[in-house]
Parts: structure tokens; C-alpha cells; sequence
């Protein structure tokens, strides 16, 4: 991904792109008329296996945030490309095809409204507060999400949050978990705070332990995953695991230990070292064990287990338990910006977690007695 101002943009483009690009910014897909905001490269390569696909179709799915009469005006606009040509939107979408996609970024400075979302504070000082977040609740305002998020519902409810420079969209925040994650958070309340929170998630001080359901039985009952993380050159919304030399990657560190095993899936415990997107979900998934019901990275199928109809049945109907990634922000330790004593905090398994685990204990115990 990379970012080019519009008027150097514009610079680089052939009178008829610069028709196409002021066509473009006519239709509203910028938010302000006279906007110098900077513009976001998509660069997809379609799988070996991918099915024949219109590419509005094809692309609304792949683009987090873009309706699919978004993708159709940035087609008409010519500012899709495959295989380097501009692209008609019924153009079917082939296995290996290489797809760019030219889409406006938002305004950094878009105005964040206070929402009055009720919030599960587990606990609060004069300087920070521990929050736990349900699943399915996006943390900061982010394209195609600039409302009902804990940000949103932070300034209601707090209307003085520190914010750190050039992150003005994220008052309060030192660290994040996915919109699907459930589980603990700490937020700071005032500068002194973030800054003091912020130095020990970056030198990798924070207790951070995630309860995650993955697939299969690890072959190790405990151990550390330490790879390298990027974001995927296929698909930019999801990471993947690289080798050392790959320069858009950064070294991260899981510790996991298997809690339980159901045979067709563990609960698994993992400490953080390092805090990369989307780390658990990649690291447990380049050993071989996706997080259970994890769409993004292949958790959504029966990966263990004979297919009969009954078995299936029983996997949709947890499917439908909990249609989320089953991975949960268990605990969280740190020392106190203020008093500099330990704090430690931790938050059990919230109700689709805790439903879909007993379903597991219950159909392996049945399966054992029969």
C-alpha cells in the first residue's frame, strides 16, 4: 500500500486520466470539494483457485468499507485496472489475475461525533480506565466505520482523552483489538498516562493473555511461534507470515500453551510479546490451527473431524453460536502510570464463547460414552 498526493497524482496522469480522476472526485467520492487528501492503492492478486466472479462483486468483497456501487463508479470512472487495462464492471474476475483499484482515503480530520454507546468499564482511577469490549464493536473510526465505535463512545462519555500526534482519531488508545475480538483493553486519560503505557507496550512490558478456540490439537502442548508478519500480497486485508529478508514485515512473538483438548479442537492460552495485526489468527494458522470460525483466515470450514451429517450439523449450529473469530482478550498487566504498582485484570469468556466451548465438552463426553 502507498499514498500519493492527488495533485502529484494528477501530475503523473495522460489528459485522459485526468478527465477519468476529476470524473471521479464529481461523483462525491471525496469529501470535500477541494480536497488534497491522499489517495490509497489497492494491489490484489486472485487466487489460483478463485471461481469465475464479476469484479464489483468481486472487489466489494475483498475492499473492507466499499459498498459495491462504490467499486461500479471507480470502474466507470476507469480507475480499476487487470492485468494493467482499464476494466469494465461485468469483466469476470480469473484465477491469478492481478487487480489495482485507485479509491479515495478519507479525511484524517473528519470530525469523530460523541455517541452515547454504553461501555463495560471494569475499572477506572484518575488515570486510565480497563474497558471490556464485546465482539463485534470496531475500536477506532476507520474507513466505512466512522461511527458506533469505542472511540465514539469514549468522547461521550469522556470528553478530555489525551491524544498522541498524528493519531488524533484514537484519543486515549495505546493498543487495539480486532472489531470481532472480544476482551480487555486499557485506555489512558491523560497524557501523562498514554505516554507511560505507550513506553511499555513498546518495549514489550504488558501482560497480555488471549484464550483462543483453533482447530485440531497442536503436536506441542506449549510453545512460541516467532515469525515474520506482513500484510499479505494477495489480499490486503488479511496478514501473512514471511520469511526475514521481507522488508514490509515485522518480527512477532507468541507464547501458547494448550489448555484443553477436544480433539477436534483446543482451547489454547497465548501471551503476546509482540502486538502485530491480526498475530494470533496468523501465527496459529501457520502451524496448522486456525482460529475456530475465523472467516478472514479459513476457521469458517470443518477442518477436523469425519463429515457425516450429524457432525456438520453440530459444527453449523456452533457456527451460529458464535459467527466471530473464537479468540478473547482474557487478561491484561501493566504498571500504574501514576502509583507504579502492578495492576493485573482479567475478564471471563463472554456468553457465545463460553456456549460453544460446552457444546465441544458435551459432544466429545458423548462421543466417549457411546
Amino acid at each position: 500500500m502507498y499514498y500519493d498526493s492527488r495533485q502529484n497524482k494528477l501530475n503523473k496522469m495522460s489528459k485522459l486520466e485526468k478527465k477519468q480522476e476529476q470524473d471521479f472526485a464529481k461523483e462525491n467520492f471525496l469529501e470535500e470539494e477541494d480536497s488534497t487528501e491522499l489517495y490509497e492503492h489497492f494491489r490484489i492478486t486472485a487466487d489460483k483457485g478463485q471461481n469465475l466472479l464479476r469484479i464489483d462483486k468481486f472487489l466489494a468483497g475483498r475492499l473492507e468499507g466499499v459498498t459495491r456501487s462504490r467499486v461500479q463508479n471507480a470502474i466507470e470512472a476507469g480507475l480499476v485496472q487487470v492485468n494493467g487495462k482499464i476494466t469494465k464492471a461485468n469483466y469476470k474476475v480469473k484465477p491469478q489475475d492481478t487487480i489495482v483499484v485507485y479509491l479515495p482515503k478519507p479525511p484524517v480530520n473528519e470530525e469523530i461525533l460523541p455517541e452515547n454507546i454504553p461501555l463495560q468499564i471494569e475499572y477506572e482511577d484518575e488515570d486510565l480506565l480497563i474497558i471490556n469490549k464485546p465482539a463485534g464493536m470496531v475500536v477506532h473510526p476507520a474507513l466505512g466505520n466512522w461511527s458506533g465505535t469505542l472511540v465514539n463512545a469514549l468522547l461521550y462519555h469522556f470528553q478530555h482523552l489525551p491524544q498522541t500526534e498524528g493519531n488524533e482519531i484514537r484519543p486515549g488508545l495505546v493498543h487495539r483489538i480486532d472489531k470481532d475480538t472480544s476482551g480487555l483493553l486499557v485506555v489512558a486519560k491523560n497524557e501523562k498516562s498514554l505516554n507511560y503505557l505507550a513506553k511499555q507496550f513498546f518495549e514489550h512490558t504488558i501482560q497480555r493473555t488471549y484464550l483462543a478456540l483453533v482447530w485440531g490439537e497442536p503436536k506441542q502442548s506449549k510453545g512460541t511461534i516467532d515469525s515474520y508478519i506482513g500484510r499479505s500480497k494477495r489480499d490486503r486485508k488479511i496478514m501473512d507470515v514471511f520469511e526475514a529478508d521481507e522488508p514490509t514485515a515485522k518480527r512477532a512473538i507468541t507464547h501458547y500453551e494448550v489448555v484443553q483438548s477436544f480433539g477436534y479442537v483446543s482451547l489454547v492460552k497465548c501471551n503476546l510479546e509482540t502486538g502485530r495485526t491480526h498475530q494470533i489468527r496468523v501465527h496459529l494458522k501457520s502451524i496448522g490451527h486456525p482460529l475456530f470460525a475465523d472467516s478472514a483466515y479459513g476457521g469458517d470450514k470443518i477442518l477436523k473431524g469425519l463429515l457425516t451429517q450429524k457432525y456438520k450439523q453440530f459444527v453449523e449450529n456452533c457456527f451460529k453460536l458464535m459467527p466471530r473469530q473464537a479468540l478473547h482478550a482474557q487478561s491484561l498487566g501493566f504498571l500504574h502510570p501514576s502509583t507504579r504498582k502492578e495492576m493485573f485484570f482479567e475478564s471471563p469468556l463472554p456468553a457465545d464463547f463460553q456456549a460453544v466451548l460446552e457444546k465441544w465438552q458435551n459432544y466429545v463426553s458423548q462421543k466417549n460414552l457411546a
